[in-house]
């Protein structure tokens, strides 16, 4: 009898290039290198070029250029928006297509769970700010850049030690004030107070200590950042903001801008050019856009139209 087994070859693996059959047309070779940064396949043996703009098949690898060669990805990004960068595992409150008796026990799976990505006083306090700030950032309707950014700060001023004697939520405030800045999207204090229970006071005296703990340096806001948001408010065209934003740069070419609040100015440059163009909007309607007082935008008025003798009745 014979007992002898048949054995198959095991299949000798080979890469998705090479499963793709192709072959060199120099050399006859099927063994190729791949550069993401050139999206190139090259011959190992001769160095022909053998395809251009060749996209990789499988490994999950995303590049977008020469400093992503050799990153590979699976799933999500981490965030510094999450309290454990968004890299941990969730399980879903959903109890689609769990059986009745298996829900107490996924109950179960999820409340220690969420105890051990939640794990001290630390990481609570860290998870509830950073909840905040991405509640605040979507009031204001800011970008996914910004409230990356005001999460590292707050982040770096915690590791720091600078929350100590302050409020989480006036803290919260400045690092979306400051990344704001930074990004040089106009928000005024008096905005974020809106959005916080933090004072306007509060708010500034906070954001003055972080800059200066954490030796961050901001240019200052010019008031030509505020006018086109002033203006789209107020539905007033781009003639009107060319004009404001040509009264401004005279101004402080007098240094009639010094020492004065930019919301105020852009407010005020505003008015003048409505005034010039014939479309004249009230003072009270450009004061609560710009969030200042019908007086600032009166007293900013007079200094501008008087200091560049614009001929406008004051």
């Amino acid at each position: 009898m014979n007992t002898k087994r048949n054995l198959r070859k095991r299949p000798k693996k080979v890469s998705s290039i090479e499963n793709n059959e192709k072959i060199c047309p120099d050399c006859k070779s099927t063994e190729f290198n791949y550069d993401p940064s050139k999206q190139e396949l090259t011959c190992k043996n001769c160095g022909t070029v053998v395809e251009e703009n060749y996209i990789a098949q499988g490994s999950g690898l995303a590049v977008y250029g020469p400093e992503d060669v050799g990153k590979i990805q699976h799933g999500a990004p981490s965030t510094p928006t999450i309290h454990d960068g968004g890299i941990t595992t969730e399980i879903d409150d959903s109890n689609f297509k769990i059986s009745q008796k298996d829900l107490a026990k996924w109950y179960r799976l999820r409340k220690w769970n969420r105890k051990l990505r939640i794990s001290g006083s630390r990481q609570r306090s860290l998870a509830f700010a950073l909840t905040e700030i991405d509640r605040k950032s979507s009031i204001l309707s800011l970008p996914r850049s910004v409230r990356e950014r005001a999460s590292l700060i707050y982040r770096k001023a915690l590791d720091e030690k600078l929350i100590r004697g302050r409020t989480i939520d006036g803290v919260v405030s400045a690092s979306i004030y400051i990344a704001c800045r930074e990004h040089n999207i106009p928000r005024t204090l008096d905005e974020i107070a809106e959005v916080s229970s933090s004072t306007r006071t509060d708010i500034g005296r906070v954001e003055r200590f972080i800059v200066r703990s954490l030796k961050i340096k901001l240019v200052p806001t010019s008031p030509n950042d505020y006018i086109p948001r002033f203006a789209s408010e107020l539905e007033m065209t781009n003639e009107f903001e060319s004009k404001a934003i040509q009264i401004i740069n005279e101004s402080k070419k007098e240094g009639l801008t010094v020492g004065k609040g930019p919301s105020g100015l852009a407010a005020a440059a505003l008015y003048i050019a409505s005034l010039l163009l014939g479309d004249r909007k009230s003072q009270k309607r450009i004061a609560e856009v710009a969030g200042v007082t019908e007086v600032t935008v009166r007293n900013r008025y007079k200094e501008i139209s008087e200091g560049l003798d614009l001929g406008v009745a004051v």
